[in-house]
């Protein structure tokens, strides 16, 4: 029988993708979704819609599911089939739209007891909203008088109530590094957080474990830096692996780095490449084109002995003869003999049936991030690295307070305010931002001179090719960044499932009952104080 899985905040389903996809000796799911709680409207679409696709796979009729996801058949005609409209119907029951903290407790807890069945070794995972300890939100928010007042500090305490009351044998939370230094009310959150996890309630305790440390020394020894795991992205995250204490459990495996890193032509490079659309210039190619080539002459007169080399790079990228013609498609055919590297990625995340991508259509930009753009790419091309705003030259700078030092100040404020993602390095922290401008994440080839699309986002966070996210392109991008890596998400589940499956003792209920059945009356005795 499949472990059974309950998942909170659960976005686009990153952890769920790969826990689900953890195989046991037989080759059967070592684990399966019972509930799956997201509140975001798209986030939880997309969420119903894997359901659906587990629901499928292996039967023909997966056919009509690909047929969809390759923009063949409407959403209407695909949930009109029969064996879809009752796969959806089951999908319904297990991805759910709630909002832990407003939608009732009681619904919940009876959700997940039917899902559970009465069984004890079950497996809690998920990742509360991370806006208040992320770095960048405590910075946008430094002003904020309300910040101190936020739920979202606080919504951990959503998955500490569930621990409470359904004990799961394992749990694994997962959250931003910058919760290790984030305080509130002058007390350190993170610290706060392990306490409460690890002591729940009086008499029930969980030992919090690292997938990268056998011994835990310090709160970093939690951090997962998913480019040392196969990953191609420079993701730092918290994962804290909960394990309930008397049930037997022994020492388990730990993630196995690999080397080199995957860098993010080895994840992308194989997809089509597509030029960027315009969107205050009627989109043709032959405007797009004429852009690229006009931009070159705005840098003649920057006063810096490079310019040269820069005018060549950027006029080679405009002229060049394999400056692509089309922005893109909602799905391409897989092209022949072209595959992600290495191996190991390539297997993930390339699925033969489906025969090829989805989602890979490019953002329309103006004529002056145009130029930008194809300077930065030519820039890296030059020097191995993303120029920040001191290098760029005055006449593309952008008209924008934080592109200038403030009166009395040498610094600029944003750096990094365009960023390429280098080809031979793992990229940046791929962040819901990205739904806002592309600015961050610039394609690395200047003659195709744009940002990253969602299905090249997706590859960097390893999303399976087949992978379909639904609502529009901004809320797609959105749902990608949020997400926990879904191969990274396979690797942990491994190594839940081989904790799992070792364990030999008795449960607590098991011993309770054996205990209760000698001496009615029995006591509690608490081990650990309630908080």
């Amino acid at each position: 029988m499949p472990i059974p899985i309950i998942d909170l905040f659960a976005g686009p389903g990153g952890l769920g993708e790969g826990f689900s996809s953890v195989l046991d000796h037989d080759g059967k799911p070592a684990f399966r979704i019972g509930l799956s709680i997201e509140k975001e409207a798209s986030a939880h679409k997309t969420l119903t819609l894997r359901s659906v696709y587990r629901l499928l796979k292996g039967t023909p009729a997966i056919e009509h599911y690909y047929a969809y996801a390759r923009g063949e058949i409407s959403a209407d005609e695909f949930q009109s089939i029969p064996t879809v409209a009752a796969a959806f119907a089951h999908a319904g029951k297990e991805a759910r739209a709630y909002e832990l903290g407003k939608t009732s407790e009681a619904q919940i807890d009876a959700e997940i007891s039917a899902v559970l069945k009465g069984r004890q070794d079950w497996l809690l995972i998920g990742g509360p909203p991370c806006q208040a300890y992320s770095l960048a939100g405590r910075a946008r928010r430094t002003n904020d008088v309300n910040f101190q007042a936020d739920e979202k500090h606080f919504l951990y305490r959503e998955y500490l109530r569930i621990i409470r009351v359904h004990k799961p044998a394992v749990f694994v939370m997962e959250n931003v590094k910058g919760l290790l230094t984030s305080k509130h009310s002058g007390a350190h959150m993170f610290d706060r957080i392990l306490a409460d996890l690890s002591c729940p309630e009086p008499g029930t305790e969980y030992e919090i474990r690292s997938f990268t440390k056998s011994e835990v020394l310090a709160p970093e020894d939690y951090v997962i830096e998913t480019e040392r795991f196969g990953i191609p992205q420079t993701r730092h995250r918290i994962i804290l692996f909960g394990v309930r204490k008397g049930l037997g459990f022994s020492a388990h495996t730990l993630l196995r780095e690999t080397t080199p890193h995957v860098g993010v032509k080895e994840a992308i490079g194989d997809l089509p490449r597509i030029r960027s659309r315009l969107s205050r210039t009627e989109d043709t190619l032959e405007n797009w084109r004429s852009i690229l080539k006009n931009s070159a002459a705005l840098i003649e007169d920057w006063d810096t002995s490079e310019v040269q080399n820069m005018v060549d790079c950027m006029d080679a990228a405009a002229h060049s003869g394999r400056a692509p013609e089309s922005s893109g498609s909602s799905f391409f055919p897989y092209p022949p003999k072209r595959r992600p590297a290495p191996q190991e990625l390539a297997d993930w995340v390339v699925r033969p049936d489906f025969g090829g991508i989805s989602h890979h259509e490019s953002r329309a930009h103006m004529d002056s991030d145009l130029s930008r753009y194809l300077f930065a790419a030519s820039f890296t091309k030059l020097h191995g690295r993303s120029p920040r705003l001191g290098s760029y030259p005055p006449a593309l700078l952008p008209d924008h307070k934080n592109a200038v030092a403030a009166e009395g100040k040498t610094s600029i404020p944003f750096k990094d305010r365009f960023r390429v993602q280098c080809e031979n390095e793992p990229s940046s922290t791929i962040v819901s931002h990205i739904a806002k401008d592309g600015h961050y994440y610039i394609h690395y080839d200047p003659s195709q001179c744009r940002s990253l699309t969602v299905r090249e986002a997706a590859r960097l966070q390893t999303f399976p090719d087949d992978y379909f996210f639904e609502g529009n392109r901004t809320e797609r991008y959105t749902q990608v960044g949020n997400a926990v890596p879904p191969l990274l998400a396979y690797k942990l589940g491994s190594i839940v499932f081989g904790l799992m499956e070792k364990r030999t003792k008795p449960t607590i209920e098991e011993k309770k009952q054996a205990t209760v059945r000698r001496i009615p009356a029995l006591a509690k005795r608490p081990v650990c104080t309630s908080k």
